[in-house]
């Protein structure tokens, strides 16, 4: 299988397309030994989001490494942020530069297509399934888009990065009284600090399956690694930075699927 899936009860999917760590055999042998680091792997979301099956949610995540193909690009390959560096459908370099292929190797146009149609469209279809699935049981539905990222990457943006990253879009993806619920929720824990449509706006998962309108409210989290984990090599995950920070994360989920059921 080329994800892992759990349908739910409640109108709530949360999807963590960047959690994956393999990589086929006939791409690894195109790859440098940065490639073979997964350095940025959304690491440990599963173990951290371990509660999701208590609350009834759908769960689907990656298998393959976002280095194979990125599930949260579009697939013509367009700038999500324009006039911003970014890595692509295929990435060419890690998000600290670091070649991931070796000289003369890079992914022609045809393997992309290839890689789109055995590992990102499967990923998409079962998403498209599995919403169309809880609008036609519950008429509305959250789809919860998961993310982690080191909190300092000078690529991407200045400085250190709030703790919690909420992005809708700028509005176009999620009902704004939704948004500002789960925004105020995670601002009275005092614990962390947050941001709303800032520098991170909702990759294509939440811009192409959000629509309001037709009762999909996608909304993403980008949440900083430091707020659960060790973010050098070897990646371990801190149960005592976790401890502090599931809490929330479980009121957060509770807020948006109860909002959701009303």
């Amino acid at each position: 299988m080329d994800y892992h899936f759990k349908a739910g009860t409640i109108p709530l999917l949360v999807s963590m397309p960047h959690v994956g760590t393999g990589i086929p055999e006939d791409i690894a042998a195109t790859m440098t030994p940065a490639a073979g680091e997964r350095a940025d792997t959304d690491w440990h979301l599963v173990r951290l989001y371990g509660f999701l099956q208590e609350l009834g949610a759908s769960t689907l995540s990656a298998r393959w490494s976002r280095y194979v193909i990125d599930l949260n690009r579009p697939p013509e390959n367009t700038n999500l942020y324009p006039g911003q560096d970014t890595t692509g459908l295929c990435p060419l370099d890690t998000f600290h530069r670091e070649p991931l292929y070796l000289p003369g190797k890079q992914p022609t146009e045809a393997e992309v297509q290839r890689r789109l149609a055995a590992y990102w469209q499967p990923y998409h279809t079962q998403l498209r399934e599995e919403l169309d699935r809880l609008l036609s049981e519950h008429g509305k539905v959250v789809l919860w888009d998961a993310h982690s990222i080191a909190s300092v990457v000078p690529r991407f943006f200045d400085g250190k990065l709030p703790d919690l990253n909420f992005g809708s879009a700028d509005g176009a993806s999620c009902a704004a009284a939704l948004t500002n619920a789960i925004a105020e929720c995670a601002r009275a824990d005092g614990n962390f600090t947050v941001a709303v449509n800032g520098r991170f706006k909702g990759g294509h998962i939440t811009r192409f399956y959000g629509q309001p309108e037709q009762g999909v409210h996608a909304i993403q989290l980008e949440m900083c690694q430091s707020t659960y984990m060790d973010e050098t090599a070897p990646f371990g995950y801190r149960e005592d930075l976790a401890a502090q920070v599931q809490p929330l994360l479980r009121q957060l989920l509770r807020t948006a699927a109860d909002w959701v059921k009303r």
